[in-house]
């Protein structure tokens, strides 16, 4: 049969208005982005959902518990946020080695480089969920941090929702409240975001702190607006011997238990670095504060002690970090040894530190 011109014409319009109508039945709807206008004058846009009904941070791939987590930095050597995002194909080949010992990931932004990686989890199937983070810095010292902030509470809101499955929490500042924080933010301002992507997302949320914040009264006001505490410990920052890390680390995380009786706790960042520069003796400079041994060796004593109490306890924990990151600690221009860099259970160029190695040969 001969199909007549206008007859084509006639059928692509209709298969052009099909496509349209089944694209606006299933996608999401797209959430309004917040302003700063809005932000300062529409008090519905930050205003405490009431009755508040806690959401259940539940890290589980189908039947799997999945809490054993690990923080994932992208940035390989040559790279940094703002300079240069890794390639698709490199967050793939990232991914591929982490998701053969964990399925669940902590990421900091809200930017590029994060959806970048949903988009390879997402595309790729890879069995790997994602705690999303939204970076939030001071606004009254540097006021137009106000709108870089919006833009991560809005793309936030954005990718939690367009990856629904693979988002499975949300972390809505980092480090925001404790007092020695360089970029401490006011906490009405942390907690008019919090409610913001509360109101238009699905999913947990939480804010990361150290533990020293969580244990002052005054955090019941931010505890009281998110669905679970995402608590930071480090035994080796606050001066710890490794023979007692994970006393230490047991006590704070008990201690603030006690405090917020009615929240669940995920403990989202701790770790033991590989290296550090002793002569940094400054107030606060890791030469002041490091007490414990630093090296490889100390570092698989402490992911083994580690990993067997948050087995044993079924805590949700983050280990800081997957990879070596060599544009922290001043950058690459900087000495090799800065503490910053030196976190992760893998080197920068993705090998194996043998810390995990002998950590898998004994039984992971």
């Amino acid at each position: 049969m001969t199909i007549k011109p206008y007859h084509f014409l006639s059928l692509l319009l209709l298969a052009i208005m099909l496509v349209a109508c089944y694209h606006q039945s299933v996608l999401p709807e797209a959430s309004p982005a917040i302003s700063t206008e809005q932000m300062s004058t529409d008090s519905t846009s930050s205003s405490k959902e009431s009755p508040f009904v806690k959401r259940t941070f539940s890290p589980y791939l189908g039947e799997q518990w999945i809490g054993k987590a690990i923080s994932y930095g992208c940035y390989r050597k040559g790279q940094a946020p703002g300079v240069k995002d890794p390639s698709e194909a490199e967050i793939l080949e990232d991914l591929n080695i982490l998701k053969e010992h964990w399925n669940l990931i902590r990421v900091y932004g809200a930017d590029d480089a994060a959806e970048r990686v949903l988009k390879v989890i997402h595309e790729n199937q890879l069995p790997i969920r994602l705690m999303l983070g939204i970076w939030l810095e001071n606004e009254t010292k540097r006021p137009e941090r106000k709108a870089e902030n919006l833009e991560q509470i809005n793309r936030g809101i954005a990718l939690a929702n367009q990856y629904p499955v693979e988002v499975i929490a949300i972390n809505v500042g980092n480090e925001s409240q404790v007092e020695w924080s360089w970029h401490h933010m006011e906490m009405d301002v942390l907690i008019q975001y919090i409610r913001m992507v509360r109101q238009n997302t699905k999913q947990p949320i939480t804010t990361s702190d150290d533990y020293n914040f969580w244990n002052k009264p005054k955090s019941q006001t931010v505890s009281d607006e998110i669905d679970f505490i995402a608590l930071h410990a480090y035994a080796l920052w606050n001066g710890q011997l490794l023979d007692y890390a994970m006393t230490w680390t047991d006590s704070v995380f008990k201690d603030i238990k006690s405090r917020h009786p009615h929240q669940d706790i995920a403990l989202t960042e701790t770790g033991w670095a590989t290296t550090y520069n002793p002569t940094k003796m400054g107030p606060g400079e890791q030469g002041s504060l490091i007490k414990g041994k630093v090296g490889v060796a100390e570092q698989q004593q402490f992911i083994t002690e580690f990993w067997v109490w948050a087995e044993a306890n079924k805590v949700t924990t983050f280990l800081f970090e997957a990879f070596d990151e060599p544009w922290k600690g001043g950058g690459e221009q900087s000495g090799p040894d800065e503490v910053e860099k030196h976190w992760g259970i893998f080197y920068e160029d993705r090998s194996p530190k043998q810390s995990f190695i002998n950590y898998l040969a004994e039984g992971e």
